[in-house]
């Protein structure tokens, strides 16, 4: 068996086969609105805001183990989607599962020497990004929607993914 490690998109929508999905925590990288989306959720004229794995800190997931027999077509089906831009870095790591258990699962990690990699960024750039990012997936707000949805389903509250969250939700800004 192979486990695969998401901490964004794939928790809602994986878009693969696979045998068993469980809650799980990977240690050394936190997920944070660190990448700008020249496809997903934006273009690169126009760049919208998406979560990465960078380092330091834990991170809160889904964790999908998937069959051998599938493992070629899943592996095939991620690159295409996770490294359109090849801004994600594959890696093999450990995580440990809700249960306790440790296993390796593939997990896509920033590049921070990718010209995509934001790295750390104030709130109001977060929402103007977030806000005019449109992209193969959708609006970039829905992608935040579904995140914090996700978290919240998993009984976590991450600060700054709800303040993105709440800040979205309130409108745009008031100008005087």
């Amino acid at each position: 068996m192979t486990w695969i490690f998401g901490y964004g998109s794939l928790m809602w929508r994986p878009g693969f086969e696979y045998q068993a999905r469980t809650e799980a925590t990977l240690h050394g990288f936190h997920r944070g609105f660190c990448v700008f989306s020249h496809v997903h959720r934006g273009t690169p004229e126009v760049p919208g805001l998406v979560l990465g794995l960078d380092r330091g800190g834990s991170c809160k997931g889904i964790a999908y183990q998937v069959a051998e027999e599938h493992w070629p077509g899943t592996l095939s089906y991620l690159r295409a989607r996770e490294q359109a831009t090849m801004i994600y870095l594959e890696r093999d790591i450990p995580i440990r599962l809700k249960g306790g258990a440790q296993v390796r699962a593939t997990t896509y990690i920033v590049d921070r020497t990718h010209r995509q990699y934001a790295g750390r960024l104030s709130l109001e750039e977060q929402i103007r990004l977030v806000r005019q990012g449109v992209g193969q997936s959708g609006a970039n707000p829905e992608y935040v929607i579904n995140a914090v949805a996700h978290l919240e389903a998993m009984g976590m509250a991450e600060g700054p993914l709800h303040d993105l969250h709440m800040a979205l939700m309130a409108g745009p800004a008031k100008t005087n």
